[in-house]
């Protein structure tokens, strides 16, 4: 079946684009799945989601910012991952830095408005770069919406090693999160290191949205969606959580990919409008209930 025959179109079709796309939304989704566990495990807030706390809008206006500047060379797919990654980084540092000021400190209500806020920021500047360069907006209009479809195994495979170091990382990082479930001046007392756990989880959550976003888009709501499934299932340690919402993200991406390609046949929905279909009652029934 997997012998090369450039006479056979079927495999060439399976080979070429049914099989990336399936590899895309299983890398992708396990990333975004595992990467809002983490973020719902260190804030300890139901609605910590890369989509809802500017991550996937930072990655995705470092990348666009790459590929304009003269020659786009730094924006080649193998460092793509890298990029997104640091923008991730970059925008939920701001993002915990705003709603961390005041009397109040940080609260879920002001993570999730200064998550949207920056997500509008980063959103228009994005947008903004794009108008100015037509030639990039052509280029990158379907990335940016959020979508398997096209996706190379090149570009798969350049966002692997992020994703293994981010696994690596989770995996250590665990079970101090464990011990930052309860409180922090508990935590210290068992000897967590407070900073370095945040900064080992910050690293980890941004590496898994880089490898994702790098080949499928900013897909949203994957993270929000995979991880209260997960908490039923009372798994009682994350590093055993982790391989589930893995799965779970995955298993959610791939489903999403096969509703968009088979709701509105012969056309297609992106993967990312179908995520959103299912994510935002979500996001505002846990609104709703954090709120409360």
């Amino acid at each position: 079946m997997f012998a090369h025959d450039a006479r056979n179109f079927d495999q060439q079709v399976l080979m070429r684009l049914r099989l990336p796309r399936l590899l895309a939304a299983m890398q992708a989704g396990a990333c975004l799945g595992t990467a809002g566990l983490l973020l719902q495990s260190l804030l300890r807030n139901p609605l910590g989601e890369p989509h809802i706390l500017g991550l996937n809008a930072g990655a995705s206006l470092a990348v666009v910012l790459a590929t304009v500047m003269p020659f786009g060379l730094i924006a080649t797919p193998l460092l793509r991952p890298l990029l997104a990654a640091t923008g991730s980084g970059i925008s939920f540092s701001l993002v915990l830095l705003l709603a961390s000021a005041g009397r109040q400190g940080l609260t879920p209500a002001k993570l999730v408005f200064c998550g949207i806020a920056l997500s509008t920021l980063a959103g228009t500047l994005t947008s903004a770069i794009l108008i100015l360069n037509e030639e990039t907006l052509q280029q990158m209009r379907f990335w940016l919406v959020g979508d398997t479809a096209g996706v190379s195994m090149a570009t798969i495979a350049a966002a692997l090693p992020a994703a293994a170091i981010a696994l690596i990382l989770a995996f250590a990082v665990a079970p101090r999160l464990d011990l930052l479930a309860l409180g922090e001046s508990a935590a210290a007392a068992l000897g967590v290191p407070i900073r370095s756990t945040r900064i080992l989880a910050l690293v980890s959550t941004s590496l898994f949205c880089g490898a994702a976003i790098a080949v499928v888009g900013p897909i949203g709501f994957v993270g929000l969606v995979v991880p209260p499934l997960v908490a039923r299932l009372n798994t009682g340690r994350i590093q055993l959580a982790i391989p589930i919402a893995a799965l779970g993200g995955a298993v959610l991406l791939i489903a999403a990919d096969l509703a968009a390609r088979l709701i509105l046949l012969p056309k297609e929905l992106p993967t990312g409008a179908m995520t959103g279909l299912v994510g935002a009652p979500v996001f505002l029934w846990l609104v709703r209930r954090v709120l409360k």
